[in-house]
C-alpha cells in the first residue's frame, strides 16, 4: 500500500510530536485503531444532559421553569469562557477585546429574546403553585451571573447606588458587605438577610471576594482605560462596552421585571418572590442605577437609566 504524499507527511510530524513527548506513535495508532467513532450524543453527554431535570411538584410546567433556567447557566458559562479569554489576554488588543466582547452580547441577547418562554410559555396558575415548593432557592442565587459583573467593572460600580461615594476609596472586603444585590434579599421590615441571601454568601462570598481582588486591574473597565491611556481604544470596543452595559444592565433584568409583574403582581398586594427578594425595588434599572461604564454615558443617559422601558411594561400589563 503507498500512502499519499499528503498522509506521509502526517505521519512524519506525528512521529516528530510523539517522539519529542518520550511516547511510541504505534501505541497510540493501535489505540486509535482499536477506538470506536464518535457519536454526537456521547460528545456532548446528551443522556445526562436530559437526566438532569428533576421537578419537585407534578406540575407539567416546573420542567419548563427548570430547563430554562438550566439554558441560562450555560449561557453565563459561555460569557464567562469569553470574560477569561479577555483578561487573560498578553497582550490585550482592542481588536481581541471587542471581537470577545460582541460574543458576550450576543449570549445575553439571544437570553433576552428567549425570556418570552418565562414570559408567556408557562400556565401562570401552575407557575403560582409549584414555587411554592422551591423555597428558599431563587434565581437570585446565579453565582455565575455575579462573576460575569464583577469581570465586567470596578467593584465599586456594583455598591448599593447610596454607599458609593462613602465606599469609593474602601477595600473590595469593606465594598463586599455593600454590594447591591444584598439589598434585593433583605427583608424591609426588620432589615435581617433572608435565608437565601444567607445561603447565598455561605457558598460564594469568597469566591466574588477572591475574583474582586484579581480583578482590581482586569476588569473590563479597567483594561479599557489602560487602552485608552495607551491611544489603542476604538469607537467600536467603545460601543460594544456601552451595549454589554445595556443587556447586563438594562435588558436583561428588565425581562426579569417584566415576568415578575405577570406573574406576581397581584392587587393590592404584590406576591413575594422566592426567596423572599423585594423585586419592585431589586430589578428595575432606575432605582438601582447600576452602569458598568458610566464615564461612557452622558449625563442625561444615566439620570434616566432604564426608565422608560419599565413605564412601557406597566403600561402593557395595565392595559386592558
Amino acid at each position: 500500500m503507498h500512502f499519499s504524499p499528503e498522509i506521509e507527511e502526517r505521519l512524519e510530524r506525528l512521529q516528530e510530536k510523539y517522539e519529542a513527548m518520550g511516547q511510541d506513535m504505534v501505541s497510540y495508532l493501535d489505540g486509535l485503531l482499536h477506538a470506536d467513532f464518535l457519536t454526537y450524543w456521547d460528545y456532548i453527554h446528551l443522556d445526562t444532559l436530559l437526566s438532569l431535570q428533576n421537578p419537585k411538584t407534578p406540575f407539567p410546567d416546573e420542567e419548563i421553569f427548570i430547563i430554562y433556567h438550566q439554558i441560562t447557566e450555560l449561557y453565563f458559562k459561555l460569557a464567562i469562557h469569553e470574560c477569561q479569554q479577555i483578561t487573560g489576554a498578553q497582550p490585550l488588543t482592542a481588536e481581541f477585546f471587542t471581537l470577545h466582547l460582541k460574543r458576550i452580547n450576543r449570549y445575553f441577547e439571544a437570553l433576552t429574546q428567549s425570556f418570552g418562554i418565562m414570559v408567556e410559555g408557562m400556565d401562570k396558575e401552575q407557575f403560582l403553585k409549584f414555587r411554592m415548593s422551591l423555597l428558599p432557592a431563587s434565581g437570585f442565587q446565579s453565582g455565575q451571573y455575579r462573576l460575569i459583573e464583577i469581570y465586567a467593572t470596578d467593584f465599586i460600580n456594583l455598591v448599593a447606588r447610596d454607599k458609593r461615594g462613602d465606599l469609593k476609596d474602601a477595600n473590595i472586603d469593606e465594598q463586599f458587605e455593600y454590594l447591591y444585590w444584598k439589598f434585593g434579599a433583605t427583608e424591609l421590615s426588620t432589615g435581617k438577610k433572608t435565608l437565601t441571601l444567607k445561603q447565598f454568601e455561605k457558598k460564594y462570598s469568597k469566591t466574588f471576594i477572591e475574583l474582586g481582588k484579581a480583578s482590581i486591574s482586569l476588569n473590563f473597565n479597567a483594561l479599557y482605560h489602560q487602552l485608552k491611556n495607551n491611544n489603542q481604544a476604538t469607537p467600536q470596543l467603545k460601543n460594544e462596552l456601552k451595549q454589554l452595559d445595556i443587556n447586563v444592565n438594562v435588558n436583561w433584568p428588565l425581562v426579569h421585571y417584566k415576568s415578575a409583574v405577570r406573574y406576581l403582581n397581584r392587587e393590592p398586594d404584590e406576591i413575594k418572590a422566592t426567596g423572599g427578594t423585594n423585586w419592585q425595588k431589586y430589578l428595575p434599572p432606575r432605582f438601582q442605577k447600576r452602569i458598568f461604564y458610566p464615564e461612557l454615558w452622558t449625563v442625561e443617559e444615566v439620570e434616566n437609566w432604564g426608565k422608560g422601558w419599565v413605564e412601557s411594561v406597566i403600561e402593557k400589563v395595565d392595559r386592558p
